[in-house]
């Protein structure tokens, strides 16, 4: 077996299908006897459906969720509607949806996911790691690398011994789906009462979802909390239950926040909650994951296969660790934005006024959304290290997109002003036109349409030129993809 993922939520998944795209033979694990139908979280941002979209998925997705033209920040609004992409919404999509067209997805594929499989132990040495599996059907599978994808009480992050240092929950929220006998009349959000506040958001007819948070007191995060309590929390808060009844779950959270100090343990990796854990503001949660996901997924591939070495790995912490270390900071933030009492309000008040002003807005905007994201990539051009825009082209006459270039999961040497460049049968090399002279960068505003670029698996790019030039190319062919020109 070449990799093992323990976990079967939307990264573990999302994992093994990016693995699979590059012929890598994945085995997913997962303790649960099935998957439960739960939904923690609900909804997706713009970066995370520009992923999907890189796929083909979002065909898929779109029509099981509905376009949210705003975001917000600890509760305060925003409007997302101008940002530079295809998805310039939150989609609300619950979770359990996700997982079963990410599994439908993986298992075409081919991946191969086993429930009531806990993973018990593991071994590591230098040539793959041998991980002792629980449950009947259990014993010790080989295997040249072991993910953790095992949410934020990794065993696999515990066994390795890597460190989850950060800071204690100082509050509790709680969530429950249920119907309700006499609904608000819209959609309550965020509203403040009292201890905390509380929201009820109508997911699909007949069902609602209700949250409410208390800043005044911490539970054990190990406890079960039942319907009553919840109902008891949300009646203290907002004064009623609107004859909440029939459960499908009951859950809890609180703001703790942690990040495992290291992504990689010689042939054992983390990724998602594994990784990093933190108070559910802004939905970036599931979104952190699947773009942890999308980038360690063509890198481990490529060491699997042996076209790159171990290296190459590094880079997935490099890139990777400091956008969840600004996750935490921003959804601590958004905790304490969040309490009650005058003083808080008084922020609040301010904070709001704030994002009335454009520039506040899009930066706070478009870092919830991760469309800013750049990571440390060697090379000039203004779009090395970002996201590529999906912008519409013309290939041997016919109309696409860039998102439809990286369906394969391949890397893409894209060619926009006619010009051949030397390529690599690890590389699609792709001719075509741009109508536009122009692409929107986030955080840069509009430049020229570059002569060429080399777009990453995960559709950021690796190299770009405005010029008839290849300098610069073959040293970034070697670095990504071992494939020099």
């Amino acid at each position: 077996m070449d990799v093992v993922i323990a976990g079967a939520g939307p990264t573990g998944l999302m994992l093994a299908a990016e693995l699979r795209l590059a012929g890598i033979d994945v085995l997913v694990l997962d303790a649960l006897p099935a998957r439960t139908g739960e939904s923690r979280a609900g909804g997706i941002h713009a970066r995370t459906m520009e992923i999907f979209d890189q796929r083909g998925l979002m065909d898929r997705l779109l029509p099981h969720g509905r376009q949210i033209q705003a975001g917000h920040f600890g509760g305060v609004p925003m409007d997302f509607s101008d940002f530079p992409t295809r998805f310039p919404y939150t989609l609300g999509i619950v979770q359990a949806v996700i997982e079963r067209e990410l599994e439908a997805y993986a298992i075409d594929l081919g991946t191969v996911v086993r429930w009531s499989a806990p993973v018990r132990g593991f071994r590591q040495d230098d040539a793959g790691v041998e991980v002792e599996v629980g449950g009947t059907d259990g014993g010790v599978i080989r295997c040249s690398y072991l993910v953790g994808c095992d949410g934020g009480r990794s065993t696999v992050r515990r066994l390795a011994g890597i460190g989850f240092d950060g800071t204690d929950a100082t509050m509790t929220g709680m969530l429950a789906d249920a119907e309700l006998a006499e609904p608000p009349a819209g959609t309550v959000f965020g509203r403040r009462s009292g201890p905390g506040d509380y929201s009820v958001l109508q997911f699909q007819p007949g069902w609602y979802r209700m949250m409410v948070q208390r800043y005044d007191r911490v539970v054990d995060r190990a406890s079960e909390p039942t319907f009553e309590d919840f109902r008891e929390s949300f009646r203290e808060v907002a004064g009623t239950d609107y004859g909440m009844h029939s459960p499908r779950w009951v859950s809890q959270y609180g703001d703790a926040a942690r990040q495992a100090d290291r992504y990689r343990d010689g042939r054992v990796l983390l990724a998602g909650d594994a990784a990093h854990i933190h108070f559910p503001a802004g939905g970036q949660g599931l979104n952190l994951g699947v773009q942890d996901a999308v980038n360690l997924g063509w890198k481990l591939a490529s060491v699997v296969r042996g076209d790159a070495s171990s290296e190459l790995l590094d880079s997935y912490q490099t890139e990777r660790y400091p956008v969840a270390a600004r996750v935490l900071h921003n959804t601590r933030a958004q905790s304490a934005l969040s309490r009650p009492g005058p003083h808080v309000d008084a922020l609040r008040d301010t904070f709001s006024g704030l994002l009335e002003i454009d520039d506040v807005r899009r930066r706070l905007g478009l870092m919830i959304t991760a469309l800013d994201v750049q990571y440390d990539v060697k090379g000039d051009h203004v779009l090395t290290g970002r996201r590529v825009p999906d912008a519409d082209l013309t290939v041997a006459g016919e109309a696409t997109r860039v998102h439809q270039l990286l369906h394969r999961g391949r890397p893409v040497l894209l060619t926009l002003h006619g010009s051949a460049l030397p390529s690599s049968d690890r590389i699609d090399h792709i001719q075509a036109h741009c109508a536009g002279a122009s692409w929107t960068v986030p955080e840069v505003g509009d430049i020229a349409v570059p002569s060429a670029l080399l777009i990453r698996p995960d559709g950021y790019v690796a190299w770009a030129t405005d010029e008839l030039s290849t300098e610069g190319l073959d040293d970034a062919m070697t670095t990504w993809f071992s494939a020099g020109c």
